[in-house]
């Protein structure tokens, strides 16, 4: 006479499920609603609200100092891209290569971000990034191709270009990207090779 088993055998995943399953049955999230929701759109109505700000509150390349000598208040339009680069091209030709490239990077960055696994340096950097790609891009469709500008970081008469919050968001997000690569912050855990 055979005894049988009280214990049940688990059952066989489905086709597509069962790999990096939780014990609970439910599949591990992706981080892209977390990360557009507070990071992305956060800075989005940030750059949004201070160029509104600004535009309401300052006449065209009225200057506040807000410490003397080194950092002011400026409203500026900027026909170029960030940081005024590509302020001399021919106004057709640099609208139309602005918003293509603005329109390809936040296609690219909205794919990377949905194909995050996880929280990570370089995901964090992208949500920037895509961030201020978005806030300038709606600079140039509501502003004939141009982009509020307001932050004067100078020395005296030594000036950085006048920038923006969006300006901001994308430099950080390289910076990211920079130091993730350098120091490795995104780099999968080695497997513990002990028995």
């Amino acid at each position: 006479m055979q005894e049988r088993s009280s214990v049940k055998p688990l059952p066989s995943p489905l086709p597509g499920q069962g790999a990096g399953k939780e014990l609970t049955g439910r599949a591990p999230r992706k981080p892209f609603l977390l990360l557009i929701g507070a990071i992305t759109i956060p800075i989005i109505v940030l750059d949004q609200a201070t160029k509104l700000f600004v535009k309401s509150h300052m006449a065209l390349y009225e200057s506040i100092a807000l410490v003397p000598n080194y950092l002011d208040i400026t409203y500026t339009l900027n026909p170029g891209a960030a940081f005024s680069i590509l302020a001399d091209a021919p106004p057709w030709a640099r609208l139309a290569f602005l918003l293509s490239m603005s329109c390809a990077a936040i296609i690219v960055l909205v794919v990377l971000l949905a194909r995050s696994e996880r929280v990570s340096i370089n995901s964090v950097a992208f949500a920037l990034i895509l961030a201020g790609a978005t806030g300038n891009l709606i600079d140039r469709a509501t502003r004939g191709g141009r982009v509020i500008d307001f932050v004067r970081a100078h020395y005296y008469d030594l000036n950085y270009p006048v920038f923006n919050v969006a300006d901001s968001a994308i430099t950080i997000g390289v910076a990211l990207i920079i130091l993730g690569s350098l120091f490795g912050g995104d780099a999968a855990p080695k497997p513990n090779r002990s028995s």
